[in-house]
């Protein structure tokens, strides 16, 4: 577990969830880790977790939707361990639940401005603090759902097509000069996200999404974060501008 030595790592939503998971492998690894995310508790209970097992690591509370924040978080963790090597955006939220000819517009805006703004200026902001760094990986978490559709989340499947579309452009355009842009997407994911929505496990609800997997289950955090890590590697050093799903068979039916 020393592949990622000498590295510093940028994840947004790191107070829970996938971006926990994310935060505390990389830093098993040997990376120093700049944990960002809008709960300063949860952001801090991740830090103590990394620094207990003895590596490095730095809250920066980000409100992903706002570039200022993002553009002062990420210069945070140049300052404090010295560059950025990885940035892993992976902040979102699940967002209003309405047909397109009803939805919100303030509901709109704010999925927008969160799920694919924030990778936005995560990439805008880490671009250019990984190229100063000598080169490194970005990884932005998307969905199944910027892949397909799914009736009454139009803003968040867009935002999450959007999170692919922009990871390919980037990738193209940064290919040669060091830095490889992936974009991994999750099926229904066993998370805060999914339980604060009331989806937990015996419900009907969780039942009815499983079965939209062809394993018939949710994923957890850990798979998520095995191909998470994996693209943040060095072992990925040919792979840039994928879309990868992690979806249990989600998207092959």
């Amino acid at each position: 577990m020393a592949a990622f030595e000498d590295k510093v790592a940028f994840v947004t939503g790191a107070g829970s969830g996938i971006g926990r998971e994310v935060a505390v492998r990389l830093a098993q690894g040997g990376a120093k880790i700049a944990v960002s995310d809008i709960d300063a508790t949860a952001g801090a209970e991740t830090v103590s977790l990394i620094e207990a097992a003895g590596g490095a690591a730095l809250f920066v509370r980000t409100d992903v939707s706002k570039a200022a924040d993002v553009e002062a978080a990420i210069a945070a963790a140049v300052d404090a361990f010295g560059g950025v090597h990885i940035v892993v955006n992976n902040a979102g939220i699940g967002g209003e639940a309405a047909p397109t000819g009803e939805y919100s517009l303030d509901g709109w805006h704010k999925v927008i401005n969160i799920n694919l703004n924030g990778v936005f200026y995560g990439m805008r902001y880490g671009i250019p603090a990984i190229l100063a760094s000598g080169g490194g990986s970005i990884v932005n978490v998307s969905s199944v759902l910027g892949l397909v559709g799914w009736a009454t989340a139009p803003a968040y499947v867009t935002a999450k097509h959007g999170v692919a579309g922009l990871t390919k452009t980037a990738a193209i355009e940064y290919a040669q000069q060091g830095i490889r842009v992936n974009s991994v997407h999750p099926g229904f994911i066993a998370t805060p996200l999914l339980t604060n929505a009331g989806i937990t496990e015996g419900s009907d609800a969780y039942a009815f999404i499983a079965g939209k997997h062809a394993m018939n289950r949710l994923g957890t955090a850990e798979e998520v974060t095995n191909l998470i890590v994996w693209l943040a590697s060095d072992e990925a050093s040919f792979v840039t501008g994928s879309n990868m799903t992690v979806d249990g068979g989600f998207t092959c039916q």
